[in-house]
């Protein structure tokens, strides 16, 4: 791992069902190539006082191109998910797929700051929890009524936010143990334009493209080892990861 991390690197890879697959990235980056990361989240996770406290204490920070500007003036390490919201409550038919749309925001921000993209790639998260009821259908599930009529849904609310019904293990709310593999890239080299000067869209292209074929080639590769090491789980994990 550590040769394949610079001084100072934006880490970028796909986002998993609830977005906890940054409390399995970070404590890793952590504990075996002594780095702390930050990770970037969606501005609505901070709204709640409790919840954004929690978070922040955490590492996250705002995703938000001057909070990111001023982060990597300082040389901080810095983690972000491009799928966003929209990618960490995908459906079960788009597991491990990226769903970036048309973002370029982070080519964008490491061009003007001169950091190079480590792509990485999580397998398992996805499998912590079943989805009852899938995000696009939530809002017009029983739940997702009852929630609106007690206006906890307003018609505000933005749909690459709405949830998912969750299952974890033996039908509770607790994750299914599942193991999870985590890969990282060599790292994608971006030009340097710095001085509010413009990145051309060939170049927004060209990093967005080979960061996000790493990620799948990466994807592809764990998903073929889990399924081949899937046979020396244990009864009790078999059971509760069903």
């Amino acid at each position: 791992m550590r040769a394949l991390i610079h001084n100072a690197a934006l880490f970028v890879g796909n986002h998993s069902g609830f977005g906890l697959d940054g409390f399995v990235i970070c404590p890793i980056l952590y504990h075996e190539a002594g780095r702390f990361v930050r990770a970037m989240g969606d501005n609505a996770l901070l709204q709640n006082p409790k919840v954004g406290d929690l978070l922040i204490k955490s590492g996250m920070i705002p995703a938000h191109p001057e909070v990111c500007g001023a982060m990597m003036e300082d040389g901080v390490d810095l983690l972000v998910f491009p799928g966003g919201a929209h990618e960490a409550i995908k459906s079960e038919a788009d597991k491990y797929s990226l769903l970036w749309k048309e973002r370029y925001g982070f080519v964008r921000m490491a061009a003007r700051h001169g950091y190079p993209i480590t792509p990485f790639a999580l397998v398992g998260a996805d499998e912590f929890y079943d989805q009852v009821i899938e995000s696009r259908e939530f809002a017009d599930s029983l739940p997702g009524k009852l929630l609106r009529k007690a206006g906890v849904l307003t018609d505000d609310w933005r749909d690459d936010m709405m949830p998912f019904i969750p299952k974890g293990a033996l039908s509770t709310l607790l994750p299914k143990p599942q193991h999870c593999y985590l890969a990282f890239g060599e790292p994608v080299s971006v030009p340097h334009y710095p001085d509010g000067k413009t990145v051309p869209k060939s170049v927004l292209n060209r990093v967005r493209d080979e960061t996000a074929a790493s990620i799948d080639t990466m994807l592809r590769d764990m998903l073929v080892l889990r399924a081949q090491e899937k046979r020396n789980d244990s009864f009790i994990r078999r059971l509760l990861s069903r």
